[in-house]
């Protein structure tokens, strides 16, 4: 296939009028095809990925069915995102063997929808005082036994977990925890800890700002030990709801575009009407986009935002197109290790696009693993 007339997203100049070639699944240098796809008035970027969120349409990743979990993979799909890294919830160890074993089965197996890519284990590693909508029963000390059991019940598909730095063995835990990137999330710490955390190889910050001590001019927290480390990569959700749009602009000037990661922290309610939800086996209540513990109304309970409308909000309070889509896409690559497949739009990678109408960034094509859908 070849795709002409097209803005084509390109990870140093932004976007650039050029030809993008696909042969089978991949992106190619040239094509003999007579297939010719015009993408005139379209912006051309790479599949989205989201790295944290638990859930769509009715339905939770924590759930663990393989029914529940191919309606999450076909939404996300269908609104360009096209690879997958849902979050579990703190709950006990057979829940989280449960959700481990369904996605393993479920990358095996599935023929249709976002292709998931890892598992984030958002819990249950998580400080009480910053537990947010986690649930305090299940909440564990960092333990690497744990973790592994996790991650053979996966077959290896743990790529992100959540630790609170000031944790009893936590620092242990980071120097040992492999092949995963630890995010520091959920947590009280102070600079000094969390600093010493991202010595010991913590390499992100779990929904930055939101379930962590603010930023203060003497006690910078993780905040400002995340902007210290320049290997360290910070999560936000930019639904309107969880971030003020001049902190996502301040955020992506401070950090830049190479350090931050757009996720949707979406639950069960996105792609829902208002109602009652659950998360985590707590009560929830959604009114437009906001999300609430039923009993603790300030307290926000995730997002009913996709990662493609935070994408397009992300723009809407001025953060430059090609920034957010490096930051839904390239960045969470790099987090979980899959930046040599997957995240832009360079030859021998995935040949899965998103074409955007330029008018609005309204999806005008999806082109997954090489087909039109």
């Amino acid at each position: 296939m070849r795709i002409i007339n097209g803005l084509v997203f390109d990870l140093n100049d932004g976007f650039v009028s050029r030809e993008l070639n696909t042969e089978d699944s991949v992106i190619s240098a040239s094509s003999d095809s007579d297939f010719i796809l015009d993408a005139s008035d379209s912006y051309v970027i790479p599949g989205l990925i989201d790295l944290h969120f638990h859930g769509c349409c009715g339905e939770d990743f924590s759930d663990a069915t393989l029914e529940g979990l191919q309606t999450i993979a076909d939404y996300e799909l269908s609104n360009g995102i096209t690879y997958i890294c849902p979050a579990g919830m703190t709950l006990p160890e057979d829940q989280l063997i449960n959700l481990c074993q369904n996605a393993a089965h479920h990358q095996r197996t599935a023929v249709s929808g976002a292709e998931l890519v890892g598992i984030n284990l958002e819990g249950p590693f998580l400080s009480y005082e910053k537990k947010g909508a986690q649930n305090g029963d299940y909440l564990h000390e960092p333990d690497l036994a744990l973790l592994e059991r996790l991650q053979e019940a996966s077959n290896h598909l743990v790529k992100l977990v959540t630790v609170a730095p000031e944790l009893p063995g936590a620092i242990d835990f980071i120097r040992g925890a492999k092949d995963v990137t630890v995010s520091l999330g959920h947590t009280a710490s102070d600079y000094d800890t969390a600093a010493a955390a991202f010595q010991a190889g913590a390499r992100q910050a779990t929904h930055l700002y939101n379930g962590m001590m603010p930023l203060h001019h003497r006690n910078p927290g993780v905040i400002g030990a995340a902007f210290d480390c320049p290997e360290a990569k910070v999560e936000l959700i930019c639904d309107g709801i969880h971030i003020h749009p001049s902190t996502i602009r301040l955020t992506f000037q401070m950090y830049g575009k190479e350090r931050v990661i757009l996720i949707s922290d979406t639950l069960r309610a996105a792609g829902m009407p208002d109602g009652n939800y659950t998360l985590g086996g707590q009560d929830v209540v959604v009114h437009g986009n906001r999300a609430t513990l039923a009993d603790q109304p300030d307290t926000l309970a995730g997002s009913a935002t996709n990662l493609m409308d935070c994408l397009r909000t992300a723009v809407s309070f001025g953060v430059p197109l090609a920034d957010a889509v490096r930051a839904a896409t390239y960045n969470p690559a790099q987090s979980l290790g899959l930046e040599h497949r997957i995240g832009s739009l360079d030859v021998g990678k995935d040949a899965t696009m998103i074409l955007l109408n330029k008018n609005d960034l309204s999806i005008n094509k999806i082109i997954f693993h090489g087909r039109i859908l």
